[in-house]
């Protein structure tokens, strides 16, 4: 049996307290209204990040123990779940990636954040908006679907509306409780608005690697914040402008946070590569040659330390970052400090910088 607890300013579902929260074999057991010697500790429920390519050097493209790599690696700036993100690729090497991460959900190792499942981005996306995807798109298959769902636990697809006209790919998925998210496409506004009604849960990356908004031809970022209820967006201040991300707030109600995170995360400036793709890391930038924005160098900490540094009060950005992930996936156990919850949490100081990392109830490092 083990046990633990922790005091300071805790962010519960119902506002803060000061207080203390206690656990047992990785469960929250009380969260209490204390007096507590209050030396500026701010504790949250640890960050979930649903668009993770790769960190500390590795890639989940790589499969073997990349997926270990990167879980450790986002788990030392506060992710204490995440989905391991595929890239559009040929069949076996999306197989190989499927079955390393399902290994890595399996048997989580010490010190890593909670490998939750798969987000499968692509194959099945449009020519026309590649981004730094490498050009191996297909149409939507039911089948190769079916096939990789029995590799992994496929919890998040990203699927343009081009790949799948008939709805046949989207309706399968739906079925089986997979969300389907509208991303790496150039359909209009019309398509995507009628998406939204018919299967088509969020948004990848919002903004990035989708048709544009103007005031005559809405596109799909019109369509989604006319319409959309969930979007990922990546709080880089990079990928996307700070009122950009401000208009995405006020209208999409569960605007939430990723890193679309590459191997880069972690790791110094240099060469590094994302599938078959090479990028180049400078500063907060992750590029191909060509200069295209290749994912991100991002952590859940910095995505919420940007939130907070664009106005937003702590505990906004982090319902942002942790709460509205796990409710998307529909993890009533993850995302928040209540009694039963998984013991994963970030404890911050006045100025946010991290003092501690807590995965199910085991203090990190």
């Amino acid at each position: 049996m083990q046990t633990g607890e922790i005091a300071g300013r805790v962010l519960t579902p119902t506002g803060w307290i000061e207080g203390r929260v206690r656990w047992r074999d990785g469960r929250i057991e009380a969260v209490e209204e204390t007096d507590t010697s209050n030396d500026g500790a701010i504790v949250l429920p640890g960050f979930i990040d649903l668009h993770c390519h790769g960190g500390g050097g590795a890639d989940i493209m790589e499969a073997g123990n990349a997926p270990h790599t990167v879980a450790a690696t986002h788990a030392a700036a506060g992710t204490t779940a995440l989905l391991a993100t595929t890239m559009t690729a040929e069949v076996p090497d999306i197989e190989q990636a499927l079955a390393a991460a399902n290994r890595a959900a399996l048997e989580p190792g010490n010190g890593e954040a909670a490998v939750l499942g798969v987000h499968l981005e692509g194959p099945f996306i449009s020519r026309s908006r590649l981004g730094a995807q490498p050009d191996f798109v297909i149409d939507g298959d039911t089948a190769l679907m079916e096939h990789l769902m029995g590799l992994a636990r496929i919890r998040v697809v990203t699927l343009a509306p081009e790949a799948d006209p008939e709805e046949e790919l989207t309706r399968y998925l739906n079925e089986r409780g997979v969300r389907v998210q509208i991303g790496h496409s150039s359909c209009d506004y019309e398509t995507a608005a009628r998406c939204f009604e018919s299967g088509r849960h969020g948004v990848t990356h919002m903004f990035n690697a989708m048709s544009g908004l103007h005031h005559r031809e809405p596109g799909i970022v019109g369509a989604a914040l006319a319409h959309a209820e969930h979007a990922e967006l990546i709080p880089d201040l990079l990928h996307v402008h700070p009122g950009a991300i401000r208009a995405a707030l006020r209208a999409i109600p569960n605007l939430y946070a990723v890193t679309d995170a590459t191997p880069a995360s972690g790791m110094p400036d240099g060469d590094y590569r994302l599938g078959t793709q090479h990028v180049k890391k400078c500063g907060n930038g992750v590029r191909l040659a060509d200069g295209t924005l290749a994912g991100s160098s991002l952590t859940m900490l910095q995505a919420f330390r940007n939130l907070v540094s664009i106005g937003l009060g702590i505990d906004e950005a982090s319902r942002r970052t942790a709460t509205i992930a796990a409710d998307y996936l529909g993890l009533t156990d993850r995302g928040r400090i209540a009694p039963g919850a998984v013991a994963d949490f970030v404890v911050l100081d006045r100025n946010l910088e991290l003092r501690s990392v807590i995965l199910r109830g085991k203090p990190r490092g």
